[in-house]
């Protein structure tokens, strides 16, 4: 870290010192992208898991295969995380047949580690980590059609409930499809901070973010971060309309304390641990960054609880 991350930091918990509603680098507010995909595959039950088992929340990808099942990917196609050995695109591909048969779990730096072998995630694996404390961001990337097959999903376990769980998604007519049929969870539009391409790419306003999020019903806005767009009375005027606002995808610390000063409810990360690590080391907080939560904490206890 160089002298000038320093003083961004230096600047950004100053901001967090003089706004006693701001958020901070912690537990509750880092959002582990993928689950904890710096130190497992993105997607994967052994991610997802390993945030849990840190204290962390985390976000994951959302299709509906061929056959009616609802898996974890983020890409459209199979290609990338099972090395070239399947290109198919995800809506094409059958569970029975092919989804549930894939390595993803031993392509780039994972190549011959033991996550060898990993297979996608069905929805119902995913949900029996939810416990209150460690909110799971379920991304939706597919149409409407997948809204009736989650509830089916939801209505069939007990433990993801609104409390823990929460939808967010690009597609405004899949936030609004949310809305209606599981309207007690709540629902984030995902938004990126510019538009259009080449010399026609321009940033969004506050306001255009307010009436997307309006239009989609959503509850609260989960924006990519650029500091030069997102500025305090950007967060301001959006949530004095109503929304919560929350940021995706920060992997720097200075950066990380920048948007929890300018009014980030959570931030998305990569690096969950290194994040709040990092905070803990430079600002000597009261809980030691190597803790690790006990994997039997009762639901609805108080949170956190370390061992």
């Amino acid at each position: 870290m160089n002298v000038k991350d320093i003083g961004t930091i230096l600047v950004a918990a100053a901001a967090l010192a003089g706004c006693a509603t701001a958020g901070k680098p912690a537990r509750d507010t880092l959002i582990a992208h993928r689950g904890e995909s710096l130190d497992a595959p993105e997607n994967t039950m052994p991610a997802y898991k390993l945030a849990v088992d840190r204290g962390f929340g985390f976000e994951c990808d959302l299709y509906l295969s061929k056959d009616g099942r609802v898996f974890t990917f983020h890409d459209s196609d199979l290609a990338r995380t099972t090395g070239g050995a399947n290109k198919s695109r995800c809506a094409e591909a059958s569970w029975s047949e092919t989804l549930s048969k894939l390595d993803v779990g031993n392509w780039g730096k994972w190549q011959g580690s033991e996550f060898a072998g990993t297979r996608p995630a069905l929805l119902e694996e995913v949900l029996a980590l939810a416990r209150d404390g460690r909110r799971i961001y379920l991304e939706i990337k597919a149409g409407p059609e997948i809204v009736p097959v989650i509830k089916a999903v939801l209505s069939s376990q007990d433990r993801a409930t609104p409390a823990n769980v929460l939808f967010i998604c690009f597609k405004k007519d899949v936030c609004a499809a949310l809305k209606d049929v599981l309207p007690d969870y709540t629902v984030y539009w995902l938004v990126s901070s510019h538009v259009g391409k080449g010399e026609g790419r321009r940033a969004l306003s506050a306001a255009e973010v307010v009436d997307g999020a309006r239009e989609a019903r959503a509850d609260g806005v989960d924006m990519h971060f650029d500091p030069n767009v997102v500025t305090e009375e950007f967060v301001a005027a959006v949530k004095s309309e109503g929304f919560s606002f929350h940021v995706w995808t920060v992997d720097e610390l200075p950066l990380v304390m920048r948007a929890f000063a300018v009014g980030a409810d959570t931030v998305t990360t990569n690096c969950a641990k290194q994040m709040y690590d990092e905070y803990c080391a430079l600002f000597a907080q009261e809980v030691a960054p190597s803790a690790q939560f006990d994997e039997a904490i009762p639901d609805g206890a108080a949170f956190p609880v370390l061992r």
